[in-house]
């Protein structure tokens, strides 16, 4: 959360260093412009002009059209809707003025010149933008109920602290965020502390990746609990993806390495098939099927050891449990 210096018009071209203030609002995620409610649109407009000059498009999404330049064949236009502002002409004069004598353009939106010169430039940022208005203590009823119309605006008062919650609503709204809460087994989930995740990355090897890169490498299944899910909890694979709020437990899978004995050597006997119970349990060696893991694992190893050739336990999956 950056608050950045004010700035003036002419910001673009150096004038009190303002090109190094909206170089950082370039790698933003969301740019909220205070403004006074007094005076909105005047203020306004000179900071769109220096953002928009310095490369940033406030709300606005990348233009769908496809540019790619080649060697030799000219000009190819392509449309797949009906263009209002753009034909074959305006087109070749805009990359004339590029010295791009050869390329395909595909048009798949009702794209203008401007959006034809920013797919060329290729280097501008598309951010969301929030306009707050401060200072509504000052006006009347009747005005503000004109500017909570406008869009993108939020209408507050931070000398009252008017107006604050949905600020903070839409400001979360605006940045496409997701909360995932996180359940060890046995325990309640975590919520004080929950893993946000962007809504266009937001699956469970999302999720894995952002708790700790080496978790997929052991992932089993994720049981989810949430509006994500037809019922709770629900096994998923790694590629679900998760609603906001959604709880989710990660199930891995465990390893023993290198056991030698009767096993392999240097093996790997996979626990997921195992059958888990209380270790408090006793051990019943007259029973394979009943026997449990005593307290301490090296007891149950050894125990596993003397007993392998006896149950025929030399494949890799275990019908015991540790």
């Amino acid at each position: 959360l950056l608050d950045l210096p004010g700035i003036i018009e002419g910001a673009k071209d150096g004038k009190g260093r303002g090109r190094q203030v909206i170089a950082v609002a370039r790698t933003c995620s969301l740019i909220l412009i205070v403004l006074d409610v007094l005076k909105p649109l005047q203020h306004k407009r000179i900071i769109e002009k220096e953002l928009e000059g310095f490369g940033i498009r406030l709300n606005k999404t990348y233009p769908n059209i496809a540019y790619r330049k080649k060697d030799k064949g000219g000009i190819n236009l392509t449309s797949t809707c009906t263009q209002s502002h753009l034909d074959l002409d305006t087109v070749r004069a805009i990359l004339a003025e590029y010295r791009i004598p050869n390329a395909d353009i595909t048009l798949r939106c009702d794209a203008t010149a401007d959006d034809l010169i920013d797919v060329i430039e290729g280097n501008r940022s598309y951010i969301p933008c929030i306009y707050v208005l401060n200072k509504i203590d000052q006006i009347s009823i009747q005005e503000l109920d004109i500017l909570a119309n406008i869009p993108h605006c939020v209408p507050i008062s931070a000398h009252h602290k008017w107006n604050f919650d949905e600020l903070l609503e839409k400001v979360w709204d605006y940045l496409k965020l997701v909360r995932i809460y996180t359940k060890p087994k046995g325990q309640l989930p975590d919520y004080e502390a929950p893993v946000i995740l962007s809504t266009d990355r937001h699956s469970i090897e999302d999720l894995c990746n952002a708790l700790h890169k080496a978790i997929m490498k052991e992932f089993k299944h994720a049981l989810v609990y949430g509006t994500s899910v037809k019922y709770n909890p629900q096994k998923v694979g790694k590629d679900h993806e998760l609603n906001d709020e959604d709880v989710v437990q990660i199930a891995k899978k465990l390893q023993l390495q290198g056991f030698q004995g009767t096993f392999r050597e240097g093996g790997k006997i996979e626990i997921e098939d195992f059958l888990w119970l209380s270790d408090n349990d006793l051990l019943a060696e007259d029973t394979p099927h009943d026997f449990i893991g005593a307290s301490q694992i090296g007891e149950t190893l050894r125990f596993l050891t003397e007993k392998s050739q006896e149950y025929k336990m030399l494949s890799t999956k275990v019908p015991y449990s540790l």
